[in-house]
């Protein structure tokens, strides 16, 4: 009953529960943590175009695509903490059309590993992703709200996703542009 293999099982259970308690405390300690207030960030629309192109994966419809370039000054130091092992950091479009009532796109996204520099000063940024609306709804289209958000990636615990509550507005213009952007 009392062999070597017993006793080395007995440990490695008891020093396996130790550490998952270790993991459940450490996790606790950052729960209810507010991430979106620590962060100071800037999000300006620099250059704002609307062109109507063919969507061919719909057959002859022709569709509405945005191009914007954005300034972006944020600090996400204050984010990371002894639990943060990451940040995803993503730029969303909010707007409506008369097809719908909440359109939300992601147009740029970054990952902020622990140790990179946290802080993200970008000018004159083109969009990473498409700003793509399925219909004409962007055309002078007054109410687009550019919104920052993060998610934080822990070393134990729960991810929890947060929007800053810095905002941009902006409109795009009422005239489709002819050139390529």
């Amino acid at each position: 009953m009392n062999t070597l293999l017993s006793r080395t099982n007995a440990i490695f259970a008891f020093s396996l529960s130790i550490l998952a308690s270790l993991t459940f405390i450490c996790s606790l300690s950052t729960a209810f943590k507010s991430y979106n207030e620590l962060v100071d960030v800037k999000i300006v629309a620099t250059k704002k175009l609307v062109k109507n192109v063919a969507d061919y994966s719909a057959g002859r419809e022709r569709n509405d695509l945005g191009f914007i370039s954005f300034n972006l000054d944020a600090d996400f130091t204050p984010a990371f903490d002894w639990n943060t092992k990451q940040l995803f950091v993503y730029m969303t479009a909010h707007y409506k059309t008369k097809n719908n009532v909440l359109n939300e796109v992601v147009l740029w996204d970054h990952i902020i590993q622990r140790g990179d520099e946290s802080k993200i000063s970008l000018k004159n940024q083109h969009t990473k992703y498409y700003f793509w609306d399925d219909g004409n709804g962007l055309k002078a289209n007054d109410n687009i709200t550019l919104t920052l958000s993060l998610n934080v990636i822990p070393n134990a615990g729960l991810l929890p996703i947060s929007t800053v509550p810095s905002i941009h507005t902006f409109s795009f213009p009422n005239e489709y542009i002819t050139k390529n952007a």
